[in-house]
């Protein structure tokens, strides 16, 4: 017997929508780009030839149009980790769950979730403007936790290899390692962008080493972070959201990757307040290969 979801846990609002992305199952396609900014969102789907729907709330902005051809729906999701479990678990349901019998599906259906972000350059061949894909991302955030399964889809010996070289506080949470999905990593990454992990921090300050008037409690993270190489590797970026997109995408059975543009190089102190100008550059990129 499917299981069944009952309005306490699978919020639908009156509509027939998800409760905070507020699509509806028939305005979801099968490939989705994801971006940070509300207004991203518009900018992706000025490459359209089309347009089906455009929704939004709170910082949930979703427009699902055509380019070339392909069925896409663009979705903003604002800043964090937390933002992305709910916007999995409501993409997923929207297409895997049964909104008027509450129960799933009989046939899964498989989502290419592409997000496109900007991000901190950590290495000196990551400078400015550098396009990275994060094949694996470390989650100082610590969502993908409390989700069983979590063991089956992340890359444990790094976890610990990574624990030990950071000399890792406990009190933090453990991090994670998720992976992204490889099959879509070739299909946007190509050999045009820089291919390395990724940290997804739990804030912009603190968690990324920037200290204004709180003292960071490891004054020496980011060298720390810098250094560390797994399996012949560095850690390229920091940003905040990729850690969950790949490890919640692999749970749920979907295909997902995330794609930056770096925007500030910690280890050169450099930074691009005018990266709007630029990242419809990757845009373009990530339209034609999705």
């Amino acid at each position: 017997m499917s299981k069944y979801f009952p309005p306490s846990e699978l919020i639908i609002n009156e509509d027939g929508s998800a409760f905070h992305i507020h699509l509806r199952p028939e305005q979801v396609a099968d490939r989705i780009i994801l971006v940070g900014d509300p207004g991203r969102a518009t900018t992706v789907a000025k490459h359209f030839d089309s347009k089906d729907c455009e929704v939004s709330n709170r910082e949930f902005h979703a427009i699902t149009g055509y380019y070339h051809g392909k069925r896409i729906t663009v979705l903003s999701t604002g800043i964090g980790c937390d933002n992305i479990d709910i916007v999995m678990n409501e993409l997923d349901a929207l297409v895997n769950i049964d909104f008027k019998a509450r129960t799933e599906k009989p046939k899964h259906r498989t989502l290419s979730i592409v997000r496109i972000g900007t991000c901190g350059g950590l290495q000196p061949y990551t400078p400015v403007g550098t396009f990275v894909a994060s094949v694996k991302s470390i989650g100082f955030d610590g969502l993908l936790n409390y989700y069983g399964g979590r063991d089956e889809v992340c890359d444990l010996q790094f976890e610990e290899t990574f624990k030990q070289h950071m000399n890792w506080n406990p009190q933090k949470g453990a991090p994670y390692v998720a992976i992204a999905n490889a099959d879509l990593i070739n299909q946007i990454a190509k050999d045009d962008m820089v291919r390395g992990y990724t940290i997804a921090c739990g804030g912009f300050y603190g968690p990324q080493g920037r200290e204004i008037r709180i003292p960071l409690a490891d004054p020496n993270q980011n060298e720390k972070v810098e250094s560390f190489e797994y399996e012949g590797i560095r850690i390229c970026n920091f940003e905040m959201e990729s850690s969950a997109l790949a490890g919640l995408s692999s749970l749920l059975g979907h295909r997902a990757m995330t794609c930056c543009m770096v925007i500030a190089n910690r280890y050169a102190k450099e930074m691009n307040t005018e990266y709007k100008n630029t990242i419809d550059t990757l845009i373009q990129l990530v339209l034609d290969r999705i």
